[in-house]
């Protein structure tokens, strides 16, 4: 397919795809976008994820694994992906208008009613763990939520090389790939919706610094690979790491700040450039195993909308065109 076809693929798809190919790929003027962003709310995965909403505000009767969870669902089957925490986080990777009613509703409710499963803490003061922390600041700051409070622990549990790792209360005193990426998600996030704080923008810079000088998959000391799987594309990531979500958070922060391309992104850039595949499409590589509500892409394998959405954008941003 050419580039044109391939976008119209795009387009023959869900409205949560067809916004972000709209700003990202053709540049249509903002009301154009956001009318399209808007039918998030009320039709396709948007609309379903909403409609499977607790009376409570809740999903699946929990924050971070649904109320009929048990431990050997996990060992067996894998993490479930249909409480609470994750929808927001699906909802805010789709694009539901924070100021729209059923936005407004379920984050309203999720404040009133959600609490950690890990320790009782309501939803929108964070649990304990800086990854789950990092998407909790970016959900909140999305829908409006004042999330300072986490945003301020996150920039105090920094370890010296710059990033993130929730192993950090056990011991860690070495950054994650994985728990960086979705501190730096937050932090970004709250940048855009509030201007951030001199800590929460120096800490975002630190935690770039990490991804960046590793070239956003190799080991600092030997070079190798920090972990073969940061090559293979995934989606959703939920809190994994691979070198497209490290690029597309780059792209996005120089959205906001006008910032360059980091040269030292340029290696990721050509491994993805290069599992571009005959047709114009990328390939979705894996998919995490687990209870979900319904799937968004299609098997791995085969041609993924958002995986191609992603690595578009990423290049055309890249190529500055």
């Amino acid at each position: 397919m050419s580039e044109a076809a391939v976008v119209h693929w795009l387009l023959d798809s869900d409205p949560a795809i067809r916004w972000q190919v709209l700003r990202d790929l053709l540049d249509v003027p903002e009301h154009q976008w956001r009318a399209e962003r808007a039918l998030v709310a009320s039709s396709g995965w948007g609309a379903r994820l909403l409609a499977v909403e607790d009376a409570d505000g809740q999903w699946a009767g929990g924050a971070f694994v649904p109320g009929d969870f048990s431990p050997a669902e996990w060992e067996q089957v894998g993490q479930p992906w249909t409480a609470t925490a994750f929808v927001l986080n699906q909802l805010r990777e789709f694009g539901l208008d924070p100021g729209s009613g059923p936005a407004k509703r379920a984050v309203r409710l999720v404040g009133a009613n959600s609490r950690w499963d890990q320790g009782g803490q309501p939803f929108f003061d964070g649990e304990v763990e800086e990854c789950i922390n990092g998407r909790t600041v970016a959900d909140g700051a999305y829908f409006g939520v004042d999330v300072a409070p986490i945003v301020e622990r996150l920039v105090g549990e920094r370890l010296a090389d710059g990033g993130w790792n929730c192993e950090r209360a056990n011991g860690s005193v070495r950054s994650s790939f994985h728990t960086t990426i979705n501190v730096l998600e937050g932090l970004l996030e709250f940048e855009a919706a509030t201007g951030g704080t001199p800590g929460s923008r120096a800490a975002r810079a630190t935690g770039e610094e990490f991804l960046a000088a590793r070239h956003l998959f190799r080991r600092l000391g030997t070079g190798e690979p920090a972990d073969e799987r940061f090559l293979q594309f995934i989606h959703p990531n939920r809190w994994r790491y691979d070198i497209l979500r490290g690029l597309d958070h780059f792209r996005s922060a120089a959205r906001l700040t006008g910032a360059s391309p980091d040269q030292r992104l340029a290696e990721a850039v050509e491994l993805v450039r290069s599992r571009r595949l005959a047709d114009g499409t990328w390939p979705l590589d894996w998919r995490a195993p687990g209870r979900v509500w319904f799937d968004v892409d299609d098997p791995p394998g085969r041609p993924s909308r958002w995986v191609t959405l992603r690595a578009l954008r990423v290049l055309r941003w890249w190529d500055g065109r």
